[in-house]
């Protein structure tokens, strides 16, 4: 089955609430390696301007990934999971993700491509606060291989 591209510029529902926790903020800076202390001490994350502990840029991952899933999982799309590899992957904040952040992700297929045997998936994700405001716009891209 080909990847469905009637899917493009479909919206997904928004995820459900995610609390951003100093914990899982310190979880996710000791498994990249990271030791900066902003992402640990709320002293030293003061010291720097931001009003708690605030994420490594890549943590938007944890949001984007899940809330990306459900779309990529869509059984009318037609992805073969099993030949998807990662492409690319960027993020651009509007402000750094902070400890205590209630944020919720909300993907689009924005792009269904060709490139010579494969299929490029495209999915755009914006992660904002329960509020509404934008934090975060995650762009990925998978790619189907041998399609």
């Amino acid at each position: 089955m080909a990847v469905n591209r009637d899917f493009v510029g479909r919206t997904f529902p928004p995820s459900e609430p995610y609390e951003v926790s100093r914990v899982k903020i310190a979880e996710f800076a000791a498994a990249i390696g990271d030791p900066s202390p902003v992402f640990r001490d709320q002293a030293a994350a003061r010291a720097a301007g931001h009003p708690d502990v605030i994420a490594p840029p890549t943590f938007a991952i944890v949001m984007s990934m899940a809330s990306a899933g459900v779309a990529i999982s869509d059984p009318g799309l037609g992805l073969n999971y099993a030949m998807v590899v990662h492409g690319e992957q960027r993020f651009t904040y509007e402000r750094p993700i902070v400890a205590g952040d209630v944020l919720i992700a909300q993907p689009t297929i924005t792009e269904i491509r060709d490139a010579g045997r494969n299929v490029m998936l495209t999915t755009s994700t914006q992660i904002r606060t329960a509020d509404g405001e934008l934090v975060c716009t995650a762009v990925g891209t998978l790619v189907e291989r041998g399609a």
